[in-house]
């Protein structure tokens, strides 16, 4: 077993250990309740528990398989993700075709550029090519009514959905002198910290939330939580220095960033719902909506996260 490997299970085992406690904690409090005081935090809390579960057996299983297995992985929750969005946009009849070409051309292709390693044309083929492909697509079927929203709304499902969520896996694209074979590391230490700044935030706004911060966006956010929840996720990041190229320092600092890009991510995917009326993306997770609604933070971090390291840290 080569050190990328141990490093790994290690870091498998204590995912694992942190669920054990979790779920028998979550166990005693349940059946400290009677079914006539029955907890909406505790019984929502189990469920997010049982999705977690779910959630890292499917992402330990890529990992297993490797290469391929995450970029199915990401591709899967990218084509899902895309329809949860685009079932909560005003797309008419006249925009079949260039949702189509979303779905099974554009996604693919994207995809298709990580497996080939070409980064040059994955970084601007969504933003620049599938961006004027879409509109001239639909504008062929002579529908002009609310034609920039639907065109808008189509191009914004593509960034959230499909661009930005393949930065996740392009991580394994990069070359990190002397950080060669532990690239699948970078994606677990980007999806640790930003989840778990979301459930520490979570946390810490229970317990001790008082003063909202934006409450017609996401009532349940409160400044306590946020400051919290930030700082718990940074010092996280910087306890797990060891499985990046990074020191304690810059690994907690840019646990710190990603973590802040996540908050502002939840805020603008939250803002998308509120427009659109409804309090979930979906009903795919048990306990925690739709598949947007956890890759939200994601999705707004990867780029980020991955044009620092690049930058900063890649030999290429």
């Amino acid at each position: 077993m080569n050190a990328a490997d141990s490093d790994l299970w290690t870091l498998v085992l204590g995912i694992v250990a942190v669920l054990v406690v979790a779920s028998a904690i979550g166990f005693v409090l349940q059946r400290r309740l009677s079914p006539d005081h029955a907890n909406s935090a505790i019984e929502n809390l189990n469920a997010r528990i049982k999705a977690w579960w779910v959630m890292v057996i499917l992402i330990g299983l890529a990992f297993i398989a490797g290469r391929v297995g995450i970029l199915v992985l990401f591709g899967f929750c990218s084509f899902a993700a895309l329809r949860e969005f685009i079932t909560l946009t005003n797309t008419k009849r006249a925009d079949h075709w260039a949702l189509a070409a979303a779905f099974f051309v554009v996604l693919p292709i994207q995809y298709g550029l990580l497996w080939f390693k070409q980064y040059g044309i994955f970084s601007i083929f969504i933003p620049v090519y599938a961006f004027l492909l879409m509109p001239i697509i639909s504008v062929l079927r002579g529908d002009t009514e609310r034609f920039l929203v639907r065109i808008a709304e189509v191009q914004w499902a593509l960034m959230i959905c499909v661009f930005c969520a393949s930065h996740v896996p392009a991580l394994l694209t990069l070359e990190i002198a002397g950080y060669e074979g532990r690239n699948v590391l970078l994606i677990a230490f980007l999806v640790i910290i930003v989840q778990m700044s979301d459930v520490l935030q979570y946390v810490w706004g229970k317990l001790f939330g008082k003063t909202k911060i934006a409450p017609n966006l996401s009532p349940s956010k409160t400044v306590e939580g946020f400051v919290g929840g930030i700082a718990s996720a940074t010092l996280i990041g910087a306890a797990l220095w060891w499985i990046t190229p990074f020191t304690p320092f810059q690994a907690g600092l840019l646990a710190l960033i990603i973590t802040l890009m996540g908050f502002f991510g939840g805020l603008v995917m939250s803002a998308i719902k509120r427009d659109r009326g409804v309090k979930d993306w979906g009903h795919l997770i048990e306990g925690h909506g739709g598949l947007i609604d956890r890759l939200d933070s994601v999705v707004f971090s990867a780029p980020i996260f991955f044009h620092i390291v690049r930058y900063w840290w890649s030999a290429a």
